[in-house]
């Protein structure tokens, strides 16, 4: 009697109850992989972060400007390499639930700092032409099924009135975790065209690159003494660093995750365990007459597991496949995930834990078959 064909008709002898636990394997593999995707999400600014790229803001806020007259000055201190600069516009495009963000940024250098995005020299070269062009994001463009050649205008809230775009250019990551719903315009066009009573002169942030054989930490530090009791006091960190704090702010997303995660392991357990004890039960007879003709113990044991494992396999596949599916839609949340995607190392991980959960849950009825006696089973026949 050949081993595989005896495990099929075993799964396919009460179909429901085979289908119903992978199901309950397919839910529970989902909602993990779904969590994988929203760790993964809230942490692409960690990865996406580069590592020699120091962030510089108002050390009283974030959102408190900076004068433009820094660049300068930064760009000539020790183990600087290159600085660029942007503002946050923080418009509406047609309806205010349609977030995403928008920069302002310096025409001359902010293509150089990020060198992740890959956009067409053609479509910059316009963009350098064109005081009102701006270049979106792959993700952004797909989402509003923008293309080149289109007018974008979006109604300022901070920058109040209505402002137009010419749309020249779609910029493309080099990485999974690269930010693909940013849109850009030229903060010349910004800073020229200010409404009545903002001040002139003032950016938002600064992004300094460091020379390859600068020390981060003593850069940052250089920055900050250079404007310490000035009137507009900088805060300079690692973009790594900022990142972090924003993913802090958040909460404990890995807690959350590990803490949900338990307990869908603990309910395979159960549900899976029940079954598969059910179903020894049920053919306590069958595997005692397999042991009277000569099968094993080791025989019996991996019946029964290669049952519960075939079950959690089916089940993991079919979960981690509808999971793959569902984030390749995209930021389920209009903005709040730019990069919404389940990397392979999530999906492996999930595959393990399903093959895990079933080799656990089938481990006890199979050492219960295992250790059946043959004598005692067959007289309650």
């Amino acid at each position: 009697m050949r081993f595989l064909p005896l495990v099929a008709a075993n799964l396919l002898r009460k179909k429901a109850r085979t289908l119903l636990t992978a199901a309950s394997f397919a839910v529970a593999l989902f909602l993990f992989c779904l969590l994988v995707t929203i760790r993964a999400a809230f942490n692409q600014g960690i990865d996406a972060a580069g590592a020699d790229r120091i962030f510089v803001t108002n050390r009283t806020s974030l959102i408190q400007p900076l004068p433009l007259a820094y660049r300068d000055q930064i760009l000539k201190l020790p183990g600087v390499e290159a600085v660029t600069y942007a503002n946050w516009f923080g418009g509406v495009y047609q309806d205010p639930k349609n977030f995403f963000p928008q920069f302002a940024i310096d025409k001359d250098t902010y293509r150089d700092m990020y060198r992740e995005f890959r956009i067409d020299d053609a479509a910059w070269r316009e963009f350098l032409s064109d005081r009102t062009a701006a270049i979106a994001g792959a993700a952004l463009a797909e989402r509003f099924g923008w293309k080149v050649g289109d007018r974008v205008p979006i109604q300022g809230t901070i920058f109040t009135g209505e402002w137009n775009f010419h749309l020249v250019g779609i910029y493309e990551g080099s990485k999974p975790t690269d930010d693909l719903t940013q849109f850009w315009f030229r903060s010349d066009y910004l800073l020229e065209n200010l409404p009545e009573g903002y001040p002139d002169g003032l950016i938002g942030w600064y992004a300094v690159r460091i020379a390859p054989d600068a020390d981060l930490v003593e850069v940052c530090k250089r920055i900050d003494e250079r404007f310490a009791n000035s009137a507009w006091e900088t805060r300079a960190q690692s973009e790594k660093a900022l990142a972090a704090s924003f993913v802090k702010q958040m909460g404990n997303i890995e807690t959350l995750m590990l803490a949900v995660g338990a307990v869908v392991v603990f309910t395979l357990l159960l549900v899976t365990g029940n079954t598969m004890a059910g179903a020894v039960r049920e053919r306590t007879a069958e595997l005692a007459v397999l042991k009277a003709i000569g099968y094993g113990d080791r025989f019996v044991l991996g019946l029964v597991l290669a049952e519960s494992l075939g079950i959690a396999l089916l089940g993991g596949v079919a979960g981690t496949a509808f999971a793959k599916a569902f984030t390749l839609g995209g930021d389920p949340t209009g903005g709040l995930l730019p990069v919404f995607y389940l990397p392979d190392g999530g999906a492996v991980a999930a595959l393990f834990l399903a093959l895990g959960v079933g080799f656990a849950a089938g481990l006890a009825p199979a050492l219960q078959a295992a250790r059946l006696d043959v004598a005692t089973a067959l007289r309650r026949l």
